[in-house]
Protein backbone atom coordinates (compact mmCIF):
# COMPACT_ATOMS: atom_id res chain seq x y z
CA UNK A 1 0.00 0.00 0.00
CA UNK A 2 1.20 3.77 -0.55
CA UNK A 3 2.35 5.59 2.20
CA UNK A 4 3.64 8.90 3.36
CA UNK A 5 5.51 7.63 6.57
CA UNK A 6 7.51 5.00 4.75
CA UNK A 7 7.80 7.46 1.24
CA UNK A 8 9.08 10.14 3.86
CA UNK A 9 11.40 7.98 6.23
CA UNK A 10 13.13 6.28 3.23
CA UNK A 11 13.56 9.02 1.25
CA UNK A 12 15.30 10.50 3.72
CA UNK A 13 17.50 7.50 4.40
CA UNK A 14 18.18 6.98 0.97
CA UNK A 15 20.04 10.90 0.58
CA UNK A 16 22.69 9.48 2.83
CA UNK A 17 23.04 6.26 1.27
CA UNK A 18 25.89 5.62 -1.09
CA UNK A 19 24.79 4.91 -4.78
CA UNK A 20 21.43 5.39 -5.92
CA UNK A 21 18.48 4.16 -4.55
CA UNK A 22 15.20 3.88 -6.45
CA UNK A 23 12.05 4.30 -4.76
CA UNK A 24 8.73 2.92 -6.38
CA UNK A 25 4.70 3.03 -5.52
CA UNK A 26 5.47 6.55 -3.19
CA UNK A 27 3.26 8.80 -2.01
CA UNK A 28 2.61 11.95 -3.54
CA UNK A 29 0.58 13.77 -1.05
CA UNK A 30 1.65 18.13 -1.19
CA UNK A 31 3.86 17.18 1.77
CA UNK A 32 6.13 14.64 0.48
CA UNK A 33 6.74 16.92 -2.73
CA UNK A 34 7.53 19.51 -0.18
CA UNK A 35 9.90 17.22 1.43
CA UNK A 36 11.68 16.75 -1.94
CA UNK A 37 11.91 20.86 -2.90
CA UNK A 38 13.18 21.03 0.96
CA UNK A 39 16.01 18.18 0.49
CA UNK A 40 17.28 19.08 -2.98
CA UNK A 41 17.22 22.85 -1.86
CA UNK A 42 20.06 21.56 0.41
CA UNK A 43 21.74 19.49 -1.78
CA UNK A 44 20.09 16.32 -2.25
CA UNK A 45 19.95 14.59 -5.94
CA UNK A 46 16.71 13.61 -5.74
CA UNK A 47 14.43 13.22 -9.15
CA UNK A 48 10.25 12.09 -9.95
CA UNK A 49 9.97 9.57 -12.50
CA UNK A 50 6.77 9.32 -13.72
CA UNK A 51 3.86 9.97 -11.21
CA UNK A 52 5.07 8.09 -8.28
CA UNK A 53 8.43 6.81 -8.57
CA UNK A 54 12.25 8.70 -7.15
CA UNK A 55 15.56 8.21 -8.02
CA UNK A 56 17.80 9.44 -5.65
CA UNK A 57 21.42 9.56 -5.75
CA UNK A 58 23.38 9.70 -2.02
CA UNK A 59 25.16 12.90 -1.18
CA UNK A 60 28.11 13.26 1.94
CA UNK A 61 27.33 16.86 2.30
CA UNK A 62 24.59 19.37 2.70
CA UNK A 63 24.51 23.39 2.63
CA UNK A 64 22.28 25.12 4.90
CA UNK A 65 18.90 27.10 3.46
CA UNK A 66 16.02 28.96 4.93
CA UNK A 67 12.84 27.42 3.65
CA UNK A 68 9.20 28.05 4.69
CA UNK A 69 7.14 24.97 5.02
CA UNK A 70 3.68 24.63 3.52
CA UNK A 71 1.04 25.39 5.14
CA UNK A 72 -1.04 21.87 6.88
CA UNK A 73 -3.79 20.53 4.59
CA UNK A 74 -5.61 18.99 7.85
CA UNK A 75 -5.26 21.29 10.37
CA UNK A 76 -7.22 23.67 7.66
CA UNK A 77 -9.68 20.98 7.11
CA UNK A 78 -10.24 20.23 10.51
CA UNK A 79 -11.12 24.42 10.92
CA UNK A 80 -13.54 24.05 7.80
CA UNK A 81 -15.77 21.40 9.48
CA UNK A 82 -15.15 23.07 12.92
CA UNK A 83 -16.88 26.70 10.78
CA UNK A 84 -19.67 24.18 9.70
CA UNK A 85 -20.56 22.24 12.74
CA UNK A 86 -20.30 25.12 14.99
CA UNK A 87 -22.50 27.35 13.12
CA UNK A 88 -20.67 30.29 12.16
CA UNK A 89 -17.91 31.69 9.76
CA UNK A 90 -14.32 31.32 9.33
CA UNK A 91 -11.47 32.87 6.87
CA UNK A 92 -8.67 30.60 6.76
CA UNK A 93 -5.52 32.66 5.54
CA UNK A 94 -1.85 31.39 4.32
CA UNK A 95 -3.03 28.28 2.61
CA UNK A 96 -3.55 27.26 -1.03
CA UNK A 97 -6.91 25.65 -1.92
CA UNK A 98 -6.09 23.47 -4.53
CA UNK A 99 -4.42 21.22 -2.28
CA UNK A 100 -7.49 20.78 -0.55
CA UNK A 101 -9.93 20.44 -3.10
CA UNK A 102 -11.25 17.40 -2.65
CA UNK A 103 -12.26 18.50 0.69
CA UNK A 104 -13.81 21.66 -0.55
CA UNK A 105 -15.32 20.21 -3.68
CA UNK A 106 -16.86 17.29 -0.36
CA UNK A 107 -17.97 19.84 1.90
CA UNK A 108 -20.05 21.92 -0.75
CA UNK A 109 -21.51 18.52 -1.79
CA UNK A 110 -23.13 18.43 2.20
CA UNK A 111 -24.07 22.05 1.45
CA UNK A 112 -21.54 24.06 3.04
CA UNK A 113 -20.66 27.50 1.21
CA UNK A 114 -16.71 28.05 0.65
CA UNK A 115 -15.19 30.59 -1.22
CA UNK A 116 -11.78 30.60 -2.05
CA UNK A 117 -9.21 33.51 -3.83
CA UNK A 118 -5.53 33.61 -3.66
CA UNK A 119 -3.99 31.94 -0.30
CA UNK A 120 -7.27 31.82 1.64
CA UNK A 121 -11.07 30.95 1.78
CA UNK A 122 -14.06 31.72 3.65
CA UNK A 123 -16.18 28.69 5.19
CA UNK A 124 -20.02 29.66 6.07
CA UNK A 125 -22.08 27.19 8.12
CA UNK A 126 -25.28 26.28 6.02
CA UNK A 127 -29.01 25.74 7.66
CA UNK A 128 -29.14 22.24 6.39
CA UNK A 129 -26.29 19.27 6.13
CA UNK A 130 -26.44 17.06 3.62
CA UNK A 131 -25.79 13.05 4.01
CA UNK A 132 -22.77 11.60 1.87
CA UNK A 133 -21.09 8.52 1.01
CA UNK A 134 -17.06 8.35 0.75
CA UNK A 135 -14.16 6.65 1.10
CA UNK A 136 -10.65 7.38 1.89
CA UNK A 137 -7.88 7.26 -0.74
CA UNK A 138 -4.09 8.59 -1.11
CA UNK A 139 -3.63 11.78 -2.42
CA UNK A 140 -5.68 13.57 -4.25
CA UNK A 141 -8.79 11.06 -2.82
CA UNK A 142 -10.42 12.40 0.54
CA UNK A 143 -7.52 11.40 3.43
CA UNK A 144 -8.15 9.24 6.09
CA UNK A 145 -6.55 11.86 8.58
CA UNK A 146 -9.76 13.91 7.91
CA UNK A 147 -12.11 10.57 8.34
CA UNK A 148 -13.19 10.77 12.26
CA UNK A 149 -13.41 15.41 11.88
CA UNK A 150 -16.13 14.52 8.63
CA UNK A 151 -17.94 11.69 10.48
CA UNK A 152 -18.51 14.28 13.44
CA UNK A 153 -20.05 16.32 11.32
CA UNK A 154 -21.97 13.72 9.56
CA UNK A 155 -24.17 13.34 13.09
CA UNK A 156 -25.36 16.80 11.95
CA UNK A 157 -26.41 15.77 8.79
CA UNK A 158 -29.88 14.67 6.89
CA UNK A 159 -30.20 10.80 7.08
CA UNK A 160 -27.52 7.83 7.39
CA UNK A 161 -23.94 8.97 5.50
CA UNK A 162 -21.28 5.86 3.99
CA UNK A 163 -17.96 5.97 5.44
CA UNK A 164 -15.41 3.14 3.82
CA UNK A 165 -11.98 3.72 5.46
CA UNK A 166 -9.52 2.38 3.05
CA UNK A 167 -5.87 3.36 4.02
CA UNK A 168 -5.86 2.21 8.30
CA UNK A 169 -7.23 -0.58 10.42
CA UNK A 170 -8.54 0.71 13.68
CA UNK A 171 -9.17 3.74 12.58
CA UNK A 172 -12.54 4.09 14.17
CA UNK A 173 -11.67 4.40 17.49
CA UNK A 174 -13.31 7.85 17.76
CA UNK A 175 -16.63 6.21 17.09
CA UNK A 176 -17.65 4.78 20.70
CA UNK A 177 -16.62 7.91 21.99
CA UNK A 178 -19.09 10.07 19.58
CA UNK A 179 -21.94 7.50 20.46
CA UNK A 180 -20.99 8.39 24.00
CA UNK A 181 -21.80 11.85 23.20
CA UNK A 182 -24.88 10.83 21.61
CA UNK A 183 -23.71 10.03 18.06
CA UNK A 184 -25.77 6.97 16.82
CA UNK A 185 -22.86 5.08 14.55
CA UNK A 186 -22.96 2.21 13.81
CA UNK A 187 -19.58 -0.08 12.57
CA UNK A 188 -19.28 -3.22 9.70
CA UNK A 189 -15.94 -4.18 9.34
CA UNK A 190 -14.20 -0.88 7.28
CA UNK A 191 -18.01 0.56 6.76
CA UNK A 192 -19.13 3.06 8.99
CA UNK A 193 -22.81 3.84 8.87
CA UNK A 194 -23.55 7.07 10.49
CA UNK A 195 -27.24 8.85 10.80
CA UNK A 196 -27.90 12.19 10.94
CA UNK A 197 -29.75 14.29 13.24
CA UNK A 198 -27.91 13.73 16.39
CA UNK A 199 -27.82 16.33 19.28
CA UNK A 200 -24.92 15.51 21.46
CA UNK A 201 -24.65 15.98 25.28
CA UNK A 202 -22.07 16.14 27.66
CA UNK A 203 -19.79 13.30 28.45
CA UNK A 204 -16.40 12.01 29.93
CA UNK A 205 -14.59 10.68 26.75
CA UNK A 206 -11.09 9.29 26.08
CA UNK A 207 -9.22 10.48 23.40
CA UNK A 208 -7.07 7.33 21.63
CA UNK A 209 -5.11 9.51 18.86
CA UNK A 210 -4.79 12.53 17.69
CA UNK A 211 -7.29 13.04 15.00
CA UNK A 212 -9.86 11.12 16.94
CA UNK A 213 -8.84 13.75 19.49
CA UNK A 214 -10.03 16.62 17.24
CA UNK A 215 -12.91 14.82 16.14
CA UNK A 216 -14.43 14.80 20.15
CA UNK A 217 -13.33 18.54 19.88
CA UNK A 218 -15.40 19.34 17.26
CA UNK A 219 -18.19 17.35 18.72
CA UNK A 220 -17.95 19.64 22.12
CA UNK A 221 -18.41 22.75 19.94
CA UNK A 222 -21.76 21.53 19.22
Amino acid sequence: KISVGATENILIASCFASGQTKLRNCATEPEVKDLVNFLKKIGCKIKWVGTRSLNIIGVDKFKSTSYKIIFDRIEAGTYMIASAISGGSLKIKNIQPKYISTEINLLRKMGIKISQSKGYIKVFSPKKIKKINLTTKPYPGFPTDMQAQIMTLLTKADGISVVKENIFENRFMHVSELNRLGGNIKIKKDIAYVKGGQRFKGAQVMASDLRASVSLVLAGLC
